[in-house]
């Protein structure tokens, strides 16, 4: 009983301690400790502010965005050629001129140009506007929602 009792003391006693401590990486990287060497961070601190956060600014405007797990329409997928990314390209703008509201993100995954649009909390959101883009047919009728990272703006 008496171990038990002890155990239990000790193992609070940890948890207060690493409480107090500074959790961050930055912080356990800058603790002082005997018998080891000192690092000194010098950095803006917008730098140190995004460090262990998911929050990371995409825009100019210092616009800010939460990313998560979502879905998003792929409406192009094409090989790694310079026709493949003209194309890519070329069907981001039809959907941006067709949905301006709907944000569309044309990358290099390689070996493959993508072009994929929206940031859809739920599949439903997604299918929805998956319809309307398949009813609009031409290059619009081979879409898919995939499982991808979205933008949740702050």
């Amino acid at each position: 009983m008496k171990r038990l009792v002890l155990l239990s003391v000790l193992c609070l006693v940890c948890a207060v301690s690493a409480s107090a401590q500074d959790n961050s990486i930055l912080g356990s990287l800058q603790r002082d400790v005997p018998g080891q060497g000192k690092v000194t961070i010098h950095q803006d601190a917008r730098i140190a502010s995004l460090v262990g956060s998911d929050a990371v600014p995409v825009a100019a405007d210092g616009t800010r965005v939460l990313k998560k797990a979502g879905y998003r329409i792929q409406i192009y997928a094409g090989n790694n050629t310079r026709a493949a990314k003209n194309q890519a390209h070329d069907v981001a703008k039809r959907v941006k001129e067709l949905f301006p509201e709907l944000p569309v993100y044309t990358t290099f995954n390689p070996p493959r140009w993508l072009c994929r649009a929206g940031d859809f909390s739920s599949i439903e959101e997604a299918d929805a506007v998956m319809r309307q883009l398949r009813a609009l047919g031409g290059d619009f009728k081979a879409v898919s929602i995939v499982r991808e990272q979205i933008n949740v703006p702050l």
